[in-house]
């Protein structure tokens, strides 16, 4: 049986020595961020701080800090969700296995029961109220526009279709504080194109009628899991995290809740309100992409009342260049979806949105090639119509580089990044591989397009047999023209090297980068190099894996920043004959990166310092 609510599942973790309670005084500004970010990346437990500065709710970080942990928090009802999505993918086998093996299939009506959400009258969570200025106000980069809560579950309705099986659960950043917002009446809501709530502020806005929402914290863990679970549209992410979490997920009649919609009877805060028109600029935030977004006019909800049950403690976790604590749920959510790729994108056998790469600037993909079995060479057509599905259904729409290679090539596994980069840089086509989506949406989190959720995709698709060997050392006479420098092989077929700082602005092409692929035109010796990243440093971008794909996705537009040596447009399409190049510069009008506060670093350094509190744990 899963947990009730949190407290439950915060008493079993420090019984198994995975939460560590935290009692010297810790600040919610920036100190408690730094902590909670150093926490994940040694590896250590969730840590409760029992003592926040000028607050009376204790605070939660790393709950789901490693991947063990959160495994181990779903232990009971895991098993069971893996086996109905492995039979989601393969009805067949999975009939196969339960007439063999019918007691690996006994739980299943108990998991589906356990996903219908249940009604009840009343609920801890209604104990005691509270004003917004009196939670916890968490501010984890310097540079960010207020305080905020950053493992909301945010939960909405249809107006159309009012009920469970029309509502979404999403986790959009919620700004407590800010000079916009009229304090304890008002926060900020931010959320992001292609999501959930968009459809229900939709139809309000069309209605002329506000919308209610309620933003759940804490509560049934399952809960945080299902606001960020891909769900295909129409299927309600409560029903799902009834199923994770092993138990029925009680909800409160709406009749109970000042805004008339259902409260999650177990949750340890639940801010009610509705969202009405009258959009305020929300941010800057340090965001998952490593820079900050950047303040922009958003959604305004309207504040009617802050309720928390007895004893109610406030998770959180900090988001900046990955890998942060959200790369935890990619994983596991990797985990349980896996087999259903092919059922949900025809012709598609795996993909990986890479979380070095900030998640949507970056989606590599496995797809069939079986349209012309028989022509003489393989050419990529079936691939084509992989990735367009791929760009047009659920989170991966969203994806800025579509990389894919062909099945019958026996690629390595996306998740083999030097393996599989190298299996289509042998393969790609300069001249006929690279397919740009020009003038279309984007992540809202990405700068590099042309303004605010604009800007391009590339779908770049190679098969068939190898065309080039790479090559791992520069040929002799490799020069660079005036104001470039640095150029050194990252990894075998890719050059990477530093260029002058950008100074043009949005939307336009950079003269000095098209002098660049001009000058490579008649540099020797490039067949063996197909792809050059410019950039700002190119020690540091050459550094690791990790680097390169920050730097080279994060910071470039497709149609923007390619150029190419020997480049040509030919009806429209648009190819090259020597290396393509990549501007990876940060742009003149791109957020900039996060960066620490010293001071603070320097404190939470006393506090990690043998003898202090928290030696050992950051």
């Amino acid at each position: 049986m899963g947990y009730r609510n949190l407290s439950e599942c915060m008493c079993d973790l420090e019984a198994k020595g995975w939460l560590r309670r935290v009692d010297v005084e810790i600040d919610a500004r920036l100190e408690a961020g730094v902590i909670q970010r150093r926490a994940y990346h040694t590896g250590g437990p969730a840590l409760l701080f029992t003592r926040v500065k000028g607050c009376r709710f204790p605070m939660l970080a790393n709950l789901f800090g490693t991947l063990e942990r959160t495994r181990y928090i779903f232990r009971d009802a895991l098993p069971m969700v893996e086996r109905l999505m492995k039979a989601k993918a393969d009805p067949a086998g999975a009939l196969k296995e339960a007439l063999r093996k019918p007691w690996l299939y006994a739980g299943a009506p108990k998991a589906l029961y356990n996903a219908l959400p249940r009604k009840v009258r009343s609920g801890p969570v209604l104990a005691h109220e509270a004003r917004v200025s009196e939670l916890p106000q968490l501010v984890s980069w310097p540079m960010d526009g207020g305080s905020y809560v950053t493992l909301p579950q945010v939960y909405s309705e249809s107006l159309a279709k009012p009920g469970f099986g029309g509502s979404n659960l999403g986790m959009y950043r919620v700004q407590l504080s800010g000079k916009a917002y009229e304090p304890d009446r008002e926060v900020g809501l931010h959320y992001q194109i292609h999501r959930g709530i968009g459809h229900h502020h939709g139809e309000a806005i069309a209605a002329g009628r506000p919308l209610p929402v309620n933003v759940f914290v804490g509560g049934p863990p399952s809960m945080t899991l299902a606001a960020v679970m891909p769900l295909p549209e129409g299927i309600a992410e409560l029903l799902f995290a009834g199923a994770l979490g092993g138990r029925r997920v009680d909800m409160i009649d709406g009749s109970r809740s000042p805004n008339g919609l259902p409260i999650l009877a177990q949750a340890d805060f639940c801010i009610c309100g509705v969202v009405e028109r009258g959009e305020k600029p929300e941010g800057p935030f340090g965001d998952h992409l490593g820079y900050y977004s950047l303040a922009h006019d958003f959604p305004v909800l309207k504040v009617r009342k802050v309720f928390h049950r007895p004893g109610a403690v406030w998770p959180f976790t900090t988001v900046g260049r990955p890998p942060q604590e959200d790369t935890v749920f990619g994983t596991f959510i990797h985990e349980l979806t896996a087999a259903l790729v092919p059922t949900v994108f025809a012709g598609v056998h795996e993909v990986h949105a890479v979380d070095a790469a900030g998640v949507h600037p970056l989606l590599l993909a496995i797809g069939s090639e079986r349209y012309v079995p028989f022509a003489a060479e393989r050419q990529p057509q079936e691939l084509l119509t992989n990735a367009m599905s791929l760009l047009g259904n659920t989170q991966t729409a969203l994806s800025k580089y579509v990389l894919m290679a062909a099945k019958e090539d026996n690629p390595p596994s996306t998740h083999d990044m030097p393996g599989f980069i190298r299996h289509l840089l042998e393969r790609m086509d300069l001249a006929r591989d690279f397919h740009f989506i020009t003038r279309t949406t984007m992540d809202t989190l990405d700068y590099s397009g042309i303004s605010l959720n604009q800007g391009s995709k590339l779908v770049l698709a190679a098969c068939g047999p190898k065309k080039r060997e790479l090559a791992r050392e520069l040929p002799q006479g490799f020069s660079l023209p005036e104001g470039f420098r640095d150029g050194r092989v990252f990894a075998p077929g890719i050059v990477v090297l530093s260029a002058p700082k950008h100074d043009r602005g949005r939307d336009e092409h950079d003269p000095r980068m098209e002098a660049l692929a001009k000058h490579l035109e008649g540099v020797g010796g490039l067949e063996g190099f197909p792809w050059v990243v410019a950039c700002d440093d190119a020690a540091f971008t050459a550094r690791d894996w990790d680097n390169f794909l920050w730097v080279t996705f994060t910071r470039s537009d497709p149609a923007t920043d390619i150029y190419g040596a020997g480049g040509f447009i030919h009806c429209k399409h648009w190819g090259c004959k020597g290396p393509a190049v990549i501007d990876a510069r940060l742009k003149t009008y791109q957020a900039p990166p996060l960066e620490p506060d010293p001071q603070v670093e320097k404190r939470v350094d006393a506090l990690g310092a043998p003898g202090g509190p928290l030696h050992g744990l950051v």
